[in-house]
Formats: structure tokens, C-alpha cells, sequence
């Protein structure tokens, strides 16, 4: 890693100096789960907790990660409340199946991610990221979180459907939207709940956005499949839809398939507009390392990627994407539970206590990263897929249920922040810091204007 003559040093949540109060928690993690962790949670390894009467461990470290997520993942499943919370976004899709259900559709799934067929839906991607690139040239500023989230939404239904009609993109973004900052969002009951249906007098709302939400997407896939399709622009439901079970030969049921629709717009969606964001609001806070990044995508356009080895040009550009999943982890918090007794670390845990992974304080331990606050992307120099070793890096999960689009996702992430480097040079307007939300995903706590100042 190169040395610094400064440390950039993102804004944060308070960390407190000992753990909070039952109460103080229980509110906290509902508005903000990342500020909610003692000092100590960085250092440690392992910790238990209990919260009126439900335990918990936090797993702190890359052995104890890797025995949940990989080495005995069989015996770790999503508690209620996870699917309790993301059921009438994702319903049965992969994201929460489990078991045998889970291993039938990650196999049937897996083909359409291979990077050969990543490499046929670029071409979406790289027309996503030129509509960006026109619709924010000729202002002076703009809100990039929206922006972001409007291109990625274009990304995925480009990618999924060969749909780029805004109408579209509109409608779909406002139910995400509604979802997220709505009935998406944690309640005090989904901790307590035992089952999906438990407190369902709490579910109302869920329940009511399931119902418009699935019309939504199953009306996306039957007009694609009605609609005309050159065989040489395919898409993920053409390789959805040909997908067959390598043991049964059987493919996906038409109700499969608008869930893993619905997963997959959520899951390239959502999380790359973040992930845009907070990578672009990094390179505010290091002009240096921008106008470094800026001078390498010059060097390779990018509307000349055409297969995923063009990506090779912006390694750079790549180590910044990186430090921003390190420092604002898709997902803060991974929560499982045993369905056996286990030991973990040492550590007898029980079956049924909740198992915490996460990526947030993970990211940020000060016994696996230098400078674990700071904000550093040479850090990941020489690191094609840091994702893939070691336990103490997640952006895309870990073991057998690692993001099965994680390719997808970066060369999407890469391609789009090239494209609006290549144009721009971006500072903030104002110097009011934007603070790290923790819900669903991590969120800003304020959209910033960003200026744009035109580079070519």
C-alpha cells in the first residue's frame, strides 16, 4: 500500500464507550443499526448479549465467520425476522430459500451468472451508464443519489428485460422506494417475532405492498416474453427462462420466475445505487485519489468495454469500488441462526440463539485492517476478488450462499462510475458530512448536490 502523507477519514456513527441500554439498543437498531456498536466490538472476537430475553453472539472473526458462513453453513439458517422483513420484495427467491429449495435454484441459477454470459448482458450496462451520462450533462449539479438510483434501475431492467422505457424504470423505482423507506423498514416486533406470521397484525402494510409489487414485476416478464427479441441482444430471462435443473431437468415455474425477477432487481438495484454513491461521495473527500482514477479511465473509454477482461484497464478505478464495499458493506448486518447446538470459535452456542455477522464493524476491525476508519483503496492492490479469502472481508456474503451476481455487480458498479468519471469532476456542494444510515442497505443520511464540473 502506498504510503499517505493525509488519512482521509470518512464521517461515521458515534461509537459508544460500553454497551447501551436494552431500550437505548432496541431503538437504535431500528433507526440506525450502525450506531449501535461499544468500542470494544472492534477488537473483539466474540461476544454475547442478550436483548429482553433473546441471546445473541456477535461472530468477530475470519474463523468464525467462515465455520457460520461456510464450513457448517448447513446448520445456519435466516431467522424469522429476515424473511419476515424481505418476503414481499424477494418472496421465494433465492436470496431466502433455504435447504434443499435453496441448492435446486442456486443450481439452476448458477449458469446464467458465468462470466461468458455476464460478458452478453454488458452491453446493457454500457447503455445504462450512457443514458446517466446524458441526462446529467449540461447541469451544474446534481442529487447523485437519485441519479444513481434511476441508472441502476435502468441497469437492471436493461439487463433483465431489454426494457429501458423510463415509465417503467419510474414506476418499479417508486415501489422499491416505498418499500425501503416504508414497510421494508425494521419494526420492534420483527425482533420478538418467532415465525413469518408472527404479530401479524404488524404485517398489514407488507402485505399490501407483496400484492402490487408482484403484479408489478409479473407484468414486466409477461411483456418482455410477448414482446419481439432478437436472439443476438439476449438478456437474463432469456437465460432464466432456458435455465433447466442439471438433476431433474426441470426449469423454473412461471412464479419462480418473476421472484428471482424481483430478487434480482432489488438485489442490482438498490444496492449498486449505493454503492455508487458512497464511492463517488469518497472521491469528494480525496480529490487526489479522483483526478488519479479519472487520468486511468481517460486512458480506456468507457464505451469501448465489451467482455470483462476490458475491465482489467481501471485497476484503480476497481480498488476504489473495494474500499467503498469496506467502509459501506451492502448489507451491515448478517444475522443467522443454528439449527443444531454448534461451538463457534470455542464457544458454545445453542440452538436457536441469533447469530450476529457484521460486515459493518468486520470491515472495520482494527485487528484485520490498517487504518480501518480511513479511507484507503490501495489497500486492495494486487486483490482481484478479495471477497473470496480470508473471512474478514463481505461485501457479497461468504461460503456457499455468496452472491451469485457479484461479478455482475462489480463490472456494473465499474462501468457506470468510469462513465460519469470520465465526464466529470465531482465535488460537494456545501460541507455538511453525510452520515452512514443503517437499515436495508447503507443509506446517506441527506442527499448532497454534487457539482459537476465538465472534464471533456
Amino acid at each position: 500500500m502506498r504510503a499517505v502523507s493525509h488519512l482521509v477519514t470518512p464521517p461515521a456513527p458515534h461509537v459508544h464507550a460500553r454497551d447501551l441500554g436494552s431500550v437505548r439498543l432496541l431503538l437504535g437498531s431500528v433507526r440506525n443499526s450502525l450506531g449501535i456498536w461499544p468500542d470494544y466490538a472492534f477488537d473483539t472476537n466474540f461476544t454475547r448479549n442478550t436483548l429482553f430475553g433473546v441471546e445473541t453472539v456477535l461472530v468477530n472473526s475470519p474463523e468464525g465467520v467462515r465455520h457460520v458462513m461456510a464450513a457448517n453453513a448447513s446448520n445456519y439458517v435466516r431467522p424469522a425476522m429476515m424473511a419476515r422483513i424481505m418476503r414481499p420484495l424477494l418472496g421465494r427467491g433465492l436470496f431466502l430459500a433455504e435447504g434443499e429449495e435453496w441448492r435446486r435454484q442456486r443450481r439452476l441459477l448458477s449458469p446464467s451468472f458465468t462470466p461468458q454470459n455476464v460478458n452478453v448482458l454488458l452491453p446493457h450496462l454500457v447503455a445504462a451508464a450512457g443514458d446517466l451520462v446524458g441526462e446529467l450533462d449540461g447541469q451544474s449539479s446534481a442529487d447523485l443519489s437519485s441519479a444513481y438510483e434511476g441508472a441502476a434501475l435502468n441497469a437492471a431492467l436493461r439487463a433483465l428485460f431489454s426494457m429501458p422505457e423510463k415509465s417503467e424504470r419510474d414506476r418499479i423505482g417508486s415501489l422499491v422506494c416505498q418499500f425501503v423507506t416504508g414497510p421494508g423498514r425494521p419494526q420492534i416486533f420483527d425482533g420478538f417475532a418467532k415465525s413469518e406470521t408472527s404479530f401479524a397484525f404488524a404485517l398489514g402494510r407488507r402485505r399490501n405492498f407483496q400484492k402490487r409489487w408482484f403484479k408489478a414485476v409479473g407484468e414486466l416478464v409477461a411483456a418482455r416474453q410477448k414482446a419481439p427479441h432478437e436472439a443476438s441482444s439476449r438478456d437474463l430471462l432469456d437465460l432464466l427462462l432456458a435455465a433447466r435443473d442439471t438433476e431433474s431437468g426441470e426449469p423454473l415455474a412461471n412464479d419462480e420466475v418473476r421472484d428471482q425477477c424481483a430478487t434480482m432487481i432489488f438485489g442490482g438495484y438498490e444496492t449498486t445505487a449505493r454503492l455508487l454513491f458512497w464511492a463517488s461521495y469518497l472521491l469528494t473527500l480525496d480529490g487526489e485519489e479522483q483526478e488519479r482514477v479519472r487520468a486511468e479511465v481517460a486512458a480506456f473509454f468507457p464505451d469501448q468495454v465489451t467482455t470483462l477482461s476490458d475491465l482489467e484497464n481501471w485497476p484503480r478505478l476497481r480498488r476504489v469500488v473495494l474500499e467503498a464495499l469496506r467502509l459501506y458493506p451492502s448489507v451491515p448486518l448478517l444475522v443467522r441462526e443454528p439449527l443444531e447446538d454448534d461451538v463457534i470459535l470455542g464457544e458454545p452456542v445453542r440452538r436457536g440463539v441469533q447469530v450476529y455477522i457484521a460486515p459493518w464493524v468486520l470491515h472495520r476491525h482494527r485487528a484485520h485492517w490498517e487504518n480501518p476508519t480511513a479511507f484507503l483503496p490501495d489497500r486492495f492492490e494486487g486483490q482481484s476478488s478479495p471477497w473470496t479469502s480470508g473471512g474478514a472481508y463481505l461485501p457479497f456474503g461468504a461460503g456457499p450462499r455468496i452472491c451469485i451476481g457479484a461479478v455482475f455487480a462489480m463490472a456494473e458498479a465499474q462501468i457506470m462510475l468510469a462513465s460519469v468519471l470520465n465526464r466529470f469532476t465531482l465535488t460537494l456542494d456545501g460541507d455538511k458530512p453525510v452520515m452512514p444510515v443503517g437499515r436495508l442497505t447503507i443509506q446517506p443520511s441527506y442527499s448532497p448536490m454534487f457539482k459537476l464540473e465538465r472534464t471533456v
